[in-house]
């Protein structure tokens, strides 16, 4: 007997689950009925708990569930959503396909690491990288998981329109729209995507939303009386014609609808398509007897026509676009598909699912998922886990082009890919050796943007290496993050003997700096997130680890600085130190300066020390200076802490980015913006490569992180840090 609770929160509208399990397994034979029932039994029998949805956790499984029997995916899949989100510590008594299944989805909580931020990638690179990995060879190995997901961040979406924290409605709709609904499109899985799309635009803007569906609403019945008539017309000319057409009007999705007003720079009542309709057919040759019919009957709008059964969309979307003055003299949208094109338009890899009992993989949906395997073996070619986040989310993103190699083959590029871009796709030594390429028979610049079916060959030298260039954005050389890993990966090894030589000296130099006798070479790999061995010293010899970091992780290994505990009693001092006011206990009305040897800034813990004759100097905790303290002088420590915010404080931000016209303005805005003044500048360019210095005042941490944030995001910017000097 399934048992039910109380739900916790948004739960009224949705079914109950004795209501549920019929729908649930309607598709399924007996022992995949029984299996769900299983599944369903043991989620509903744990202990209460809310989901980030508000609903109850066993609600929340039911509607994945259900949204994952609407893709119709088999009885394995119907009982992993109801696992979803459920603790798997301790395995429940259902098949292990099942349970392999739920663990894959739970993997999927790793996309969220994608729009983490910079910081998050910085400070946990290598974990970063492995949850990625993991992410990634669970999608490979099993489609179905991501289809699950899918399902369940819908679900989820669904329930948060109607209300809730508003924080974590916000945080989830960027997380759909940035990613989810990304994916849904790039594996053909319309029927969620346009879900995800609307549902999402309507939390994060709502105003906007309602305006185009209010406008939409205004002219809803004559715009239906108008679709019968055209609907009417269309099914008699088809019948006489001998098509067994199904014709229906096609629904509006307000995003849709809003990014062509914003692409085409239309107003609402200037779009053509408010009127559609969609036309299905049997076989593929009734697509285009079915398209002479309609331009016979109406006059076809110019330039609104594609052809995405001749040329089909980098997802496999094929149908037949048209626009046509129709009845009235309105414009109107007519898509062409057969009942096959339809189902895989609409489910994308779930179509091609088979559900029966043994079936082990979704055939047919090979090429949709091999650009995930992809990623997956470029894994070990980039640095950290930005590098791999940038490729994921750059595939997840970009348009395509299929262009021809000379024998005739098929490449597969990002849109605006190029030449050199080409030729690290075929193979990474062909990249190495190219100087020079052929577009259809004429030489071309390598930083040509290649177009659809073009055809390219590669003129190359028998010993030959990347060029540096190839790596300044500006110039256009290589747009594809696996080309610019590869390039990267050829630099980073090329001179990797010298590099261990040269971090090994670098470290050497900073233990005896520090005064340490005794470093744990593995902790302070791991605690860099790098390998071990060679591998680490090669980092910090070519730079990925920086001094600072580095200094960093090994005072990390020290003990904690001892300090006096004060008395119990909070005093603000009434001297503020360069602007920053600080709390110090158990003292009060003393001069206050910070040291210039670690110039401590928020929100790095701090410590004071009392200086005859000077009042109070204020040090970073793990300054060198402070760890040498010992003896009688520690008496001299006091407990300190950053004032509240709003406070002023200074530190120094260093910018890294490839030189181009107007980078020191775009910066300087932006630290305007923020409220943010700058003290002082300092520019160096080499080689085309500009590093800048600003020394600025603010007020917060966040306030600070922001305004990085925004920095990094500036075109041509390698790197925006803050620098906090030991």
């Amino acid at each position: 007997m399934v048992t039910t609770h109380t739900t916790v929160a948004n739960d009224a509208a949705l079914p109950d689950l004795a209501a549920a399990l019929p729908r649930l397994t309607a598709e399924a034979d007996a022992a995949g009925a029984a299996l769900i029932a299983e599944a369903a039994q043991w989620v509903t029998a744990l202990p209460d708990a809310a989901t980030a949805s508000g609903t109850a956790r066993w609600q929340h499984a039911l509607g994945t569930a259900l949204q994952v029997a609407e893709l119709h995916l088999d009885a394995e899949s119907v009982a992993a959503a109801l696992l979803s989100g459920a603790p798997l510590d301790v395995p429940p008594p259902i098949a292990s396909a099942v349970l392999t299944l739920a663990r894959g989805v739970a993997k999927m909580d790793a996309v969220g690491q994608l729009i983490a931020g910079e910081e998050s990638v910085r400070r946990d690179g290598h974990n970063q990288v492995e949850g990625l990995r993991q992410m990634l060879l669970a999608m490979v190995e099993d489609v179905r998981v991501v289809l699950i997901k899918l399902a369940e961040r819908a679900y989820t979406l669904r329930v948060l329109t109607q209300g809730g924290d508003e924080a974590a409605r916000h945080q989830v709709a960027r997380e759909v729209r940035e990613l989810f609904a990304p994916l849904a499109n790039r594996l053909g899985v319309w029927q969620i995507k346009w879900e995800m799309e609307d549902l999402s635009y309507r939390i994060l803007e709502p105003d906007n939303y309602k305006r185009i569906a209010r406008l939409l609403d205004e002219k809803r019945l004559d715009r239906e009386r108008y679709i019968a008539d055209v609907v009417d017309v269309l099914q008699k000319e088809l019948t006489a014609a001998g098509i067994a057409a199904e014709v229906t009007g096609r629904p509006k999705h307000i995003v849709s609808i809003i990014n062509k007003m914003n692409r085409k720079r239309l107003a609402f009542e200037q779009l053509y398509d408010i009127r559609a309709v969609r036309i299905l057919v049997p076989e593929l040759k009734d697509c285009y007897t079915a398209l002479g019919l309609i331009h016979h009957l109406w006059q076809p709008i110019s330039g609104e026509f594609d052809d995405y059964i001749a040329n089909p969309k980098s997802n496999d979307y094929r149908s037949l676009h048209t626009g046509v003055i129709g009845p009235e003299n309105k414009a109107l949208e007519v898509q062409i598909r057969t009942f096959d094109m339809h189902r895989h338009a609409e489910l994308g890899v779930a179509a091609h699912w088979r559900y029966k009992e043994g079936a082990t993989k979704a055939t047919g949906a090979e090429d949709k998922i091999a650009w995930l395997r992809q990623i997956l073996q470029w894994k070990d070619e980039v640095a950290d886990g930005r590098e791999l986040a940038e490729l994921f989310k750059n595939e997840l993103f970009q348009d395509r082009i299929y262009v021809l190699t000379p024998q005739g083959r098929v490449i597969d590029l990002a849109a605006g890919a190029s030449p050199v871009d080409f030729a690290y796709h075929v193979h990474s030594d062909l990249g190495h050796r190219c100087r020079g390429a052929k577009v259809d028979g004429v030489i071309v610049p390598l930083n040509t943007p290649l177009k659809n079916g073009q055809r390219v060959e590669i003129l190359t030298v028998k010993q030959g290496t990347p060029s540096r260039d190839w790596l300044n954005p500006a110039l256009g050389y290589l747009v594809t993050p696996r080309a610019r890993a590869k390039v990267r990966h050829w630099f980073r090894y090329q001179y990797f003997e010298e590099n261990i030589a040269q971090g090994r000296d670098i470290l050497d130099r900073e233990v005896r700096r520090l005064g340490v006798s005794d470093v744990n070479l593995e902790k302070l790999a791991a605690k860099l997130g790098e390998p071990k061995g060679d591998e680490f010293m090669a980092a910090i010899g070519r730079g990925d680890i920086t001094a600072h970091q580095l200094a960093d992780a090994i005072q990390a290994q020290l003990a904690p600085v001892p300090v006096v505990e004060p008395v119990k009693r909070n005093v603000r001092s009434a001297a503020k130190a360069d602007g920053s006011e600080i709390l110090i206990e158990g003292v009060g009305n003393l001069p206050v300066t910070l040291a210039r040897c670690c110039q401590p800034a928020p929100p790095a813990p701090i410590v004071g020390y009392a200086t005859q004759g000077r009042g109070v100097t204020i040090h970073r905790r793990d300054c060198p200076n402070v760890l040498r303290v010992t003896g009688e002088r520690e008496a001299r420590l006091l407990s300190a802490s950053w004032g509240e915010e709003g406070e002023h404080f200074g530190c120094e931000i260093a910018v890294e980015a490839f030189d181009r016209h107007g980078l020191l303005r775009d910066i300087s805005d932006i630290l305007v913006k923020e409220h943010m003044p700058v003290v002082r500048v300092n520019t160096d360019t080499v080689e085309g490569m500009a590093t800048m210095h600003f020394q600025v005042n603010f007020t917060s941490v966040k306030q600070l992180n922001r305004a990085l944030a925004r920095i990094q995001a500036l075109s041509n910017v390698v790197h925006a840090t803050r620098i906090n000097r030991s």
